[in-house]
């Protein structure tokens, strides 16, 4: 009963410390110390002994006090574009884990793609004292952050890059990508291809619009304005748009999708006609492969991109002397079967 009443106050009342623990096992400071930290140099029987004491009086190590020694919290910002998209999920979950093992803790919000609400938040984190910033820009102006970087706040920048000031940024190659997605669309006969995007400012719809137009110039096709719409993902503007274009006798047969949510909606659109039209989507999602056709894709490796930024976030807070770089990933074409439907004959 004594013991447990010692446990119980250590969890509720002081808690224990290395000195507790040095004073059970019988051994000095340095040593818990040691084997705490995973360190060398403790016998066998000595760390079994420091392990035993730490288990017995509910010893926990104060991570807290140990990075504040250094100047720093123990903790980063996530800033995203949209918490339920699911491209997303991935890309976080590898950031948390980097941040796990470096011992800190992941802080993170939605921007809704507003520029605005961007700003505010990064800012938020950053008057908690985060370490760092893994930033997915919707603005188009980050020189706010400015002095929160000289002031030592690490900050990469994932996705698109930041705009107006000299940042590091992890994306992947959608220019390239959307290249080769609809090269392979042209490469199956299609010579009317539509292209379905986000909104023009945002640098990866750009950059994937600029891809789409270098296939069909590849191919020596002229591309025909009625075969672009570019705006929010929205399902109703993206089924209007996608309903224009596949009708009429000027109708593409096939369409490029900028992203997944894009591409589900189309998925649906020619699901109902019931059409045969070549489809290759920009983005991985979630059962495209048990769809009938499987839906061909241009796939980016989210939970990399997330892995590489807070892997280059961290060798700044190390104080790696880098320069600012600009890290682009590469892209694969995973071929299920929509992308490959010639045109109707």
């Amino acid at each position: 009963m004594a013991e447990i009443a010692r446990r119980a106050g250590n969890r509720y009342g002081s808690r224990p410390t290395m000195k507790d623990v040095a004073a059970r096992a019988g051994v000095g400071l340095k040593t818990v110390s040691r084997v705490v930290n995973g360190e060398p140099g403790v016998t066998p029987d000595t760390e079994r002994r420091v392990q035993e004491a730490i288990e017995a009086l509910g010893f926990r190590r104060n991570d807290s006090a140990r990075v504040l020694r250094k100047g720093r919290t123990a903790s980063i910002g996530l800033v995203l574009e949209d918490l339920a998209d699911p491209f997303y999920g991935p890309l976080s979950r590898a950031v948390e884990e980097v941040a796990r093992a470096h011992g800190a803790l992941l802080i993170n919000g939605s921007s809704a793609e507003d520029p605005e609400r961007e700003q505010e938040l990064a800012l938020a984190l950053c008057a908690r004292r985060v370490d760092g910033l893994v930033v997915i820009p919707a603005g188009d102006d980050h020189r706010y952050l400015e002095p929160e970087i000289k002031a030592g706040v690490a900050t990469v920048f994932v996705d698109r890059p930041a705009a107006r000031i000299d940042a590091d940024v992890v994306m992947s190659d959608s220019f390239g990508g959307a290249r080769d997605g609809v090269a392979h669309l042209v490469a199956h006969g299609h010579r009317r291809i539509g292209f379905l995007g986000d909104q023009p400012r945002i640098h990866t719809a750009a950059e994937r619009l600029r891809g789409y137009r270098a296939a069909l110039e590849d191919a020596g096709i002229e591309e025909r304005p009625e075969w672009v719409s570019l705006g929010v993902t929205d399902p109703e503007r993206v089924r209007a748009a996608a309903e224009e274009m596949l009708s009429g006798p000027g109708a593409v047969t096939a369409v490029f999708a900028g992203n997944n949510r894009v591409t589900v909606t189309v998925v649906r659109v020619i699901a109902e006609r019931r059409a045969r039209v070549g489809l290759v989507g920009f983005d991985d999602f979630e059962l495209a492969d048990l769809l009938d056709p499987g839906v061909t894709v241009v796939a980016q490796d989210a939970a990399q991109l997330g892995r590489t930024a807070a892997e280059r976030l961290f060798r700044r807070l190390d104080g790696a002397p880098l320069p600012a770089e600009r890290i682009v990933l590469p892209t694969r074409l995973i071929t299920r079967g929509s992308g490959e439907l010639g045109p109707a004959r």
